[in-house]
C-alpha cells in the first residue's frame, strides 16, 4: 500500500477547506467578494449562508490570537507561535477540532434572532453537546466537546440581539478536542470513529485516491493537477433536496450552484477517472428538464431556475464523453441519454426558432452563457453562428446515438437536420470574412469583437477549410500571453474585469483549442493549451483571468476552470508520452515519407 500524501497546500482566501460530499466549508469568504476577518462555517444548503465564526484565541488573556492559516485536501490549520488548532473532516457533515495552546470560540454569525431568521443556541442534554439551529439553512450545528473544557458558554436560549456561542479551551497548556456536526433535526449522541490524527490520515488517503483516479498522468510538467483535482472533489455535494446526483458545484463560494453547461466540463474531465460521478454531472440538469423539452438554467439545493437556458453544447460533451469513459455506455442508459438530447434539440428546433427560420436564437446574452458579450450590445434577441455551431454537433451526435439504437430513419432525420442547419449558418451569417449575427426582429446583421463570433470553430472537420482559415486567423488575435481574451484588447468595449468582454475563460478556451485542433491547426491549439495552463499554474482556477495581466477574478474556486485545466494538461501529458514512447517509428515515418 502506498503511503498516503498530504496533497497541496493552498490559500484558504483562494480555496475554501471542504470535503467531498459535504455542503458546507470553511471559509472567510461569506458572501459574494466579501471576506471576513476569521474564518466561518460557510453551508450551501438553502444558499449561501455564514453560520458560525471561528476565533482563535489566546487562553492566557482570552484575547483573539493573530494566526496563520495553513491549508492542505486533509488539514486546516491555525498556526500560532503559542499553539495550534487543526481541522479535519471526519465524513460529510461533521469536521474534527483540535487545539494545544489556544483556544477557540466558536459563535452564531447572527446576531439578532427574529421568528424567521437568525440562529437559536441551547444545551442538548440528551446529547450533551451544544446546538445552533439555523433559519436560513434549515440545519443544526451541535458542538460535543471529546476532551478539554467549555470556559464560557454565553446566550443560550436567549432571544433577540447577543452573542451566541462557546468557548473551547484546555486546562495546564494541554490538548482540547470537539467534534462539529452539521444535522437535520436530531441524531444519536456523537461518537468518535478514531483519534484526531488518524481522521486527518483518512481525509488524506481519501483524496490521493480520487487525485490518482482522476489524473493518474500528472507530472512536474503538471504542477497543478493535483490542486485541479481538489477544487473538483472538495465542491461535490452529495444528493439533497432538489440535487438528485452527487453534484459538483461551480464553486463552495458563492457559485454555489450547476449551470446547466458548466456541469459539462466538470463530466468530461472526471470521466475516465470518475466515470460514475462523470455520467451524473451529465445527467444531472436533465433531471429537471421542463415539458418543453428545455434544461433549467441552474440547479441548486433548493432552487431550479429556468428564466434562462444555457447553449446547446451537450451533444459536443455527449460524443468526447463516450470516448473518455473507460467502459461503454450500456444500451439502456443511452437510450435514455437519447431521448432527453433529443427533446433538448427539439426545443431549441421549435420554441427557440422563429416562424420560416431555419436558424434558432438566444432571448438574452445569458442564453448564450456569455451573459455581457458585445455580440448582444446592438439587440439581445439575436440568431448568433455559435448556436448554430452547436446545435448541428449536437443534431450529429443524435444520428450518432439513433444509428447505434437501430434507428435509421432517425438517424437519417438528424443527419439532414444537421446539414441544413449548418447550410443555413454558412448561407445567412458568414460574410466570407467573418460571421455575423443577426436581428430577429428586422434582420438587421452586425459583428463585434468577440470571440463569440468566431466559436463556430467548434464545428472542426466539419468546416469548410476556408472557413476554418479565416477563423483560426481571427482567433490568433484574441490570443494574449495569457490566453484567449473574449474580446479583442484592441476593442473600444475592452474591460479588463468585464466578464465576458475581455477576461480570458476557460470554457471558451476548451472548446476552441478542441475545434482547432480537430481541423488541423495543430500549432495554434497547442499554443492556447500552453498559455491556458501555464495560466492556471501561476494564478489558480479564478471564474475568469485578467487578459493582460492573468490576475485571477470573481470567484478564485472555480470547477470548470479547473476541470478545463485537468483536460488541457491530461492531453498534454498524453501526446508527450506518444511522442516519447515512438521517436524511431516517427523518424521512420518521416523518412519514409520524405523518400523519392
Amino acid at each position: 500500500m502506498t503511503a498516503a500524501r498530504s496533497g497541496p497546500a493552498f490559500s484558504v482566501h483562494d480555496i475554501p477547506f471542504s470535503t467531498h460530499g459535504s455542503w458546507f466549508d470553511l471559509s472567510p469568504v461569506v458572501a459574494e467578494k466579501t471576506y471576513a476577518e476569521d474564518l466561518h462555517l460557510v453551508s450551501h444548503q438553502n444558499g449561501m449562508h455564514a453560520v458560525l465564526r471561528f476565533v482563535p484565541l489566546d487562553p492566557t488573556t482570552g484575547d483573539r490570537a493573530e494566526t496563520r492559516v495553513e491549508t492542505t485536501p486533509s488539514l486546516l490549520r491555525w498556526a500560532h507561535r503559542g499553539g495550534a488548532i487543526g481541522c479535519a473532516y471526519e465524513s460529510p457533515d461533521t469536521v474534527r477540532l483540535r487545539g494545544e495552546g489556544l483556544g477557540l470560540r466558536i459563535l452564531a454569525v447572527a446576531e439578532s434572532l427574529t421568528p424567521f431568521t437568525g440562529t437559536y443556541f441551547h444545551h442538548d442534554p440528551v446529547a450533551g453537546a451544544h446546538v445552533f439551529t439555523s433559519y436560513e439553512t434549515g440545519r443544526r450545528y451541535r458542538i460535543t466537546v471529546l476532551s478539554g473544557s467549555l470556559a464560557e458558554v454565553s446566550g443560550s436560549q436567549a432571544l433577540g440581539w447577543g452573542d451566541r456561542g462557546l468557548m473551547l479551551t484546555a486546562d495546564g497548556g494541554g490538548v482540547w478536542e470537539a467534534a462539529v456536526e452539521e444535522l437535520d433535526s436530531a441524531r444519536r449522541p456523537y461518537t468518535s470513529s478514531g483519534t484526531f490524527g488518524r481522521v486527518v490520515k483518512a481525509a488524506e488517503r481519501a483524496f490521493a485516491a480520487f487525485a490518482d483516479a482522476v489524473a493518474p498522468w500528472r507530472s512536474p510538467d503538471t504542477p497543478a493537477a493535483e490542486l485541479a483535482a481538489y477544487v473538483l472533489w472538495s465542491a461535490t455535494v452529495r444528493p439533497a433536496s432538489l440535487v438528485t446526483r452527487p453534484a459538483v458545484l461551480m464553486s463552495k463560494h458563492w457559485m454555489d450552484k450547476v449551470w446547466s453547461w458548466d456541469h459539462c466540463f466538470n463530466a468530461l474531465a472526471l470521466a475516465p477517472g470518475a466515470p460514475a460521478l462523470a455520467r451524473d454531472q451529465f445527467s444531472l440538469p436533465f433531471d429537471h428538464q421542463d415539458e418543453s423539452g428545455a434544461l433549467p438554467d441552474s440547479v441548486t439545493h433548493s432552487e431550479v431556475l429556468y428564466n434562462f437556458v444555457k447553449p446547446p453544447i451537450h451533444g459536443w460533451t455527449l460524443g468526447h464523453l463516450r470516448r473518455r469513459l473507460p467502459e461503454p455506455l450500456d444500451p439502456a442508459e443511452i437510450s435514455v441519454i437519447y431521448r432527453r438530447l433529443a427533446r433538448w434539440t427539439d426545443f431549441w428546433l421549435t420554441s427557440r426558432r422563429a416562424p420560416g427560420a431555419a436558424l434558432p436564437h438566444y432571448q438574452h446574452g445569458n442564453d448564450s452563457g456569455w451573459d455581457n458579450a458585445t455580440t448582444f450590445d446592438p439587440e439581445r434577441v439575436v440568431v448568433s453562428a455559435d448556436l448554430a455551431a452547436f446545435l448541428t454537433l449536437q443534431l450529429r451526435e443524435l444520428a450518432a446515438l439513433a444509428t447505434g439504437l437501430g434507428l435509421p430513419d432517425a438517424a437519417r432525420r438528424w443527419t439532414r437536420t444537421a446539414e441544413t442547419t449548418q447550410a443555413a449558418m454558412l448561407d445567412e451569417l458568414w460574410t466570407g470574412e467573418r460571421f455575423v449575427a443577426r436581428s430577429v426582429d428586422s434582420s438587421e446583421t452586425w459583428s463585434t469583437s468577440s470571440l463569440l463570433d468566431l466559436m463556430p470553430m467548434v464545428l472542426g472537420e466539419h468546416l469548410p477549410e476556408n472557413v476554418s482559415t479565416v477563423l483560426a486567423a481571427r482567433i490568433e488575435a484574441h490570443l494574449t500571453p495569457y490566453g484567449l481574451a473574449t474580446e479583442l484588447p484592441t476593442s473600444p468595449h475592452y474591460r479588463s474585469d468585464g466578464y465576458w468582454r475581455g477576461p480570458i475563460w476557460a470554457p471558451a478556451t476548451v472548446l476552441i483549442e478542441d475545434g482547432l485542433r480537430r481541423s488541423g491547426h495543430q500549432r495554434l491549439a497547442d499554443e492556447i493549451s500552453t498559455r491556458f495552463r501555464l495560466l492556471c499554474e501561476t494564478h489558480g482556477f479564478a471564474e475568469n483571468f485578467d487578459a493582460l495581466t492573468g490576475t485571477g477574478l470573481r470567484d478564485r474556486a472555480y470547477t470548470w476552470t479547473a476541470a478545463g485545466y485537468l483536460l488541457l494538461a491530461e492531453a498534454h501529458a498524453l501526446r508527450a508520452t506518444a511522442v516519447a514512447a515512438r521517436p524511431e517509428t516517427l523518424i521512420e515515418q518521416q523518412a519514409t515519407y520524405q523518400a523519392p
